[in-house]
């Protein structure tokens, strides 16, 4: 396999069958999904913003690289295009399913919207400069 910055390929750029193809998109969503889910339980837990910025990272991920990284581009398109169902609705359960994550562990910190629009704030930058760094390596 080989890795880069938003996907992961085999090095021959084919899978050795379809439904490899699709198990590969499906890890994509369903990772971010995990993380987010794990991470709630340690925000639950702990109480820890720590917990917090790394369940807020899942989800400000996904939706940063679905919105402003082109949704064809992404493994909720490939899923669709695999299964035969609308990219926009596969996309919308994720991001719905994160959201809902992301709301809980806001609601268990008791952050108010300042806070939240702090976090949104510095993963913005946060996103922009690993982008940067990505296209300085590779140019």
């Amino acid at each position: 396999m080989t890795l880069s910055l938003n996907n992961s390929a085999p090095q021959s750029g084919q899978f050795i069958s379809e439904s490899d193809a699709l198990w590969s998109a499906i890890g994509g969503p369903f990772f971010t999904i995990f993380q987010g889910l794990i991470f709630l339980l340690i925000t639950w837990k702990t109480k820890s913003s720590i917990a917090y910025s790394i369940a807020f990272s899942a989800v400000f991920s996904r939706f940063f690289s679905i919105v402003f990284g082109g949704i064809n581009l992404q493994d909720e398109a490939r899923i669709a295009a695999m299964s035969g169902i609308n990219k926009y609705l596969i996309a919308t359960t994720v991001l719905t399913i994160l959201f809902l994550i992301l709301w809980k562990c806001t609601q268990i910190m008791k952050f108010n919207l300042k806070v939240l629009g702090y976090y949104v704030v510095l993963g913005v930058f946060a996103v922009l400069i690993v982008i940067g760094v990505n296209e300085l390596m590779i140019e």
